[in-house]
């Protein structure tokens, strides 16, 4: 049985979690005060992915302790393109002031040349943002609203074995996307597109390999999708895994991601598959586009490979129904950081 989180503050009063375990919604308080490990450990973001099966635009704001990031990709999935531009500065000292909260507060940073609004309104998400000489000295502009639908999300407190580490985090899929963007003179409507939130708090140690897989889509006119992840920290009380399908969210135990190799080397663009133990989870990844990134310089090093392509498969219930669908749209990343 995994432990389903209670209510009250995140942490105590030497910096630990409190309590870990998993919920449906952000119901322990974070309050980046309680942090008391000293240095620059803590590490606070926001990222927004939007798309649909034909294009799609995500979005990031972080305030890593020693170095901020502001980040956009696009994303062509007919054409099989993505561009990414990822503006970043170091020593931010918390002038960013990201929220404590997912539900209230809002996110903005504007310096010369960028400018990025998550705003909470009205119980929506307003994306306003603005990025010069994006793509072939073109501006991009971007005006979405997100609508969250009930039983669509899940949060984890996941603690390091690091006195005063953790990781706090709350996904959100399949929110409702009114809007588009542009870049020049050329709009990108997202029309039968879903949204997603990643939402993360912590102190985190400084080598890390994460896996993490999202999908958020319509299936015979049903909506459905996942979060399904693992590699980093303490996950004994909870993992991150949960299936929505038609309004309901169904919470799943142990996932692998089987990466195929070629070459004793990650073959990223091979159909992966994923199972479980238990055998409740079988899934197979057909990718389309590899968004890769490399960088290693000085103490940072990070080796991302975010995958976009087609999940087809079934997660079996715990009544036994099994849920069968084909080519819902999503993506898989295995992420490597020494930061």
């Amino acid at each position: 049985m995994e432990n389903r989180l209670t209510k009250g503050p995140l942490l105590d009063e030497r910096g630990n979690l409190i309590e870990a375990g998993y919920h449906e919604d952000l119901i322990r308080a974070y309050d980046r005060k309680d942090i008391t490990v000293k240095g620059m450990r803590t590490k606070e973001w926001d990222y927004y992915y939007i798309g649909n099966h034909k294009h799609g635009i995500a979005f990031t704001v972080a305030d890593n302790s020693y170095m901020w990031l502001v980040s956009i990709t696009t994303f062509d999935f007919e054409h099989k393109t993505e561009h990414t531009k990822s503006p970043m500065g170091f020593f931010p000292m918390k002038r960013l002031g990201m929220p404590s909260s997912s539900r209230v507060g809002n996110v903005v940073f504007q310096k010369k040349g960028f400018s990025f609004e998550f705003l909470i309104e009205n119980d929506k998400r307003h994306l306003k943002v603005r990025m010069d000489r994006f793509k072939d000295n073109k501006t991009l502009s971007a005006d979405i609203v997100l609508t969250e639908k009930e039983n669509s999300s899940m949060v984890i407190a996941t603690p390091f074995e690091t006195k005063g580490h953790f990781y706090y985090n709350h996904k959100i899929n399949l929110m409702d996307v009114s809007g588009s963007y542009t870049i020049g003179q050329d709009t990108f409507p997202l029309i039968h597109a879903f949204g997603t939130l990643d939402w993360g708090r912590g102190v985190w140690t400084y080598k890390n390999t994460w896996y993490w897989s999202s999908a958020s889509d319509l299936f015979e006119g049903k909506r459905i999708g996942f979060n399904l992840g693992y590699g980093f920290g303490d996950t004994s009380k909870a993992s991150e895994n949960m299936f929505y399908y038609d309004g309901q969210c169904y919470k799943f135990e142990d996932i692998t991601f089987n990466i195929p190799k070629k070459h004793d080397q990650y073959d990223y663009m091979s159909p992966w598959t994923f199972t479980s133990k238990s055998g409740d989870i079988e899934l197979t990844f057909h990718p389309i586009l590899d968004r890769q990134s490399a960088s290693n310089v000085v103490v940072i090093k990070s080796i991302q490979h975010q995958v976009f392509g087609k999940f087809s498969g079934y997660f079996t219930l715990k009544n036994g129904q099994k849920i069968e669908f084909h080519n819902v749209m999503g993506f898989a990343e295995r992420v490597v950081n020494h930061w």
